[in-house]
């Protein structure tokens, strides 16, 4: 059976037809290219055809179909907007039991619902239902929405809550560039900050992808990238992911300062936490590697200091 969707209307036509114009309050840009969606997953490499794929924001359904063309056996979609419950009812259709569409707002959807619908389809096709060891998370994400969810998948996978409780999981997920840019930072670069140590502590991140503005419709005023997660087998997390984010949050909201005056502000006796976590103190946050913060994060959770 050719895993390859049957000739379908353009996106573009779906939208005029259903006259799906993009809301702003959704933070809603598409993707009008088919060119565009197959790179992205094409350069994703993601062994499709034996996993879960989850995608987030799938709007009219293209970077589906793209999803599907590369030969997905079991897609389940998250949608907030209901009106492109039509566009996804139709690639339904003709998907060959392969997708399905659930109208829900990701931040708050029980992620059981999702795995229900992916046995579903894993049960239609082999005539057995059991767990799913890879799981890919794959979206064009509402700018406004994109960090905020990235975050609440970090804290699920620290913890192994949800589709983050598979042996094998990946994110590959489109965020404003400046964005991508913080999420893939290392120590000395500029755009390096509390995302970046976050995600790294237990990810590794890399760019998959550029997408320039003029791919999408409306044009937004910025750049775009595809941004790739994956975890680590060894990851330098050693606390919670909570007071590590804590403690970023404090560390990096007085970047341009030295550690030495920003501990020293706090309370000049935790000066001599970065001392016991041999951390030069004469470095600025962006400049400290994401082991040392999570070496720092450790010894402030054993001792149950209250960061401010």
């Amino acid at each position: 059976m050719s895993l390859k969707l049957p000739k379908l209307p353009s996106i573009r036509d779906l939208t005029r037809i259903y006259n799906l114009q993009a809301k702003q309050k959704f933070s809603q840009n598409f993707i009008m290219d088919k060119n565009i969606t197959d790179k992205i997953v094409r350069l994703a490499g993601l062994e499709l055809e034996n996993a879960l794929c989850v995608e987030v924001g799938p709007g009219p359904g293209l970077l589906t179909r793209s999803i599907l063309d590369r030969g997905a056996k079991n897609v389940v979609a998250v949608e907030k907007d209901s009106r492109f419950t039509p566009a996804l009812e139709q690639l339904q259709d003709v998907s060959a039991g392969r997708f399905r569409s659930i109208i829900g707002d990701m931040l708050t959807l029980d992620h059981a619902t999702i795995i229900d619908e992916g046995l579903r389809l894993e049960s239609n096709a082999n005539g057995e239902i059991k767990a799913f060891e890879n799981v890919h998370l794959i979206g064009n994400l509402p700018f406004s929405v994109a960090t905020p969810l990235l975050i609440q998948w970090l804290h699920q996978l620290a913890t192994k809550q949800g589709i983050f409780s598979s042996p094998q999981v990946s994110m590959t997920l489109m965020f404003q560039r400046e964005v991508g840019d913080r999420i893939v930072a290392l120590p000395f670069e500029s755009p390096r900050g509390r995302l970046s140590v976050v995600a790294q502590s237990i990810c590794d991140a890399f760019k998959v992808y550029n997408v320039p503005s003029s791919s999408f419709v409306p044009r937004p005023k910025v750049d775009a990238t595809m941004v790739q997660l994956r975890p680590l087998e060894n990851p330098p997390l050693a606390s919670s992911l909570g007071t590590l984010e804590h403690l970023v949050r404090f560390v990096f909201m007085k970047r341009r300062k030295m550690l030495l005056r920003i501990f020293k502000d706090w309370d000049a006796d935790k000066v001599a936490l970065l001392e016991e976590c041999e951390i030069d103190p004469t470095l600025r946050p962006q400049d400290v590697s994401t082991p040392a913060f999570c070496a720092l994060a450790r010894l402030i959770e054993q001792r149950g200091i209250k960061i401010p």
